[in-house]
């Protein structure tokens, strides 16, 4: 699907976009595949545009934010996932072997609740808490303002990484720049093989994707292969780390992989 772009006189066209990503550099960044809206002959201009404005001012905000996380010396990784692929489990472990070498922050995103946030307590890190619901319209993701007002709560200098806990959500996530440098996506072996191909843009974002639960392998009818098969389909680039959060298998190769991404190696 291509993307749409809006020119002066209200006219909106389709077109592939490949070639503005090159000569812009990375396409995850202020060039949006805002969908399809040709479905609303009426308000489909109207709407492209208005997703448009909120994208770029959400860019704006981003590059403030990276710009902060420059300045304080602090690598970001936005951490995304659907609800229960075991993000906050793996946060738990990383928290506990990097403990004494890294220090680490969490903004943790969800829709209410600090149940999350809260499990993270005594791990040696500072953990800011952004509910989507207390002033930001209970939203499904985060976005760059929503990280502006966490990092107020955040002792940036005193940070080496900072590690952003996304709203559990396959689609909206991928969709907003935050200020991160990576992203990472949990997934769960017992969500199927087919999510990649039903939810692209979430896994063509990511630079990493952490199949997680591979302890429940032999009690689950799923193909490990078929949905590598289609996770390198859509993104042919992703790194792969296996993982059990639950028993601690892979956490080494994916702390290997955060310090390799940090430069700290």
């Amino acid at each position: 699907m291509g993307r749409f772009h809006r020119h002066a006189d209200g006219t909106v066209h389709e077109h592939d976009g490949h070639d503005h990503d090159r000569a812009n550099g990375d396409d995850r960044r202020n060039h949006h595949d805002v969908g399809d809206h040709t479905g609303y002959p009426e308000t489909g201009v109207a709407r492209v545009a208005v997703l448009e404005d909120i994208l770029a001012e959400n860019d704006r905000v981003a590059e403030a934010n990276r710009a902060a996380f420059a300045a304080a010396g602090v690598w970001s990784v936005n951490v995304m996932s659907s609800p229960g692929a075991g993000k906050t489990t793996l946060l738990k472990r990383t928290l506990a072997a990097l403990a004494g070498e890294v220090r680490i922050g969490v903004l943790e995103g969800d829709i209410a609740t600090s149940l999350d946030a809260d499990q993270l307590d005594g791990y040696g890190a500072a953990v800011a808490l952004v509910n989507t619901s207390n002033g930001f319209g209970g939203e499904c993701h985060l976005d760059a303002v929503m990280v502006r007002a966490g990092l107020a709560r955040l002792p940036l200098d005193a940070l080496d990484l900072l590690l952003i806990e996304n709203v559990g959500n396959l689609v909206c996530p991928a969709e907003f720049d935050v200020g991160q440098h990576a992203r990472a996506m949990v997934y769960s072996l017992t969500e199927g093989e087919e999510k990649p191909l039903k939810y692209p843009v979430m896994f063509r974002a990511v630079d990493v994707v952490v199949v997680n639960k591979i302890d429940l392998l032999p009690h689950l009818d799923v193909d490990v292969d078929r949905f590598l098969a289609h996770l390198h389909a859509v993104n042919p680039t992703a790194r792969v780390i296996r993982t059990s959060a639950r028993t601690g298998e892979g956490v080494d190769e994916w702390c290997d992989w955060l310090r390799t991404s940090m430069g700290r190696r």
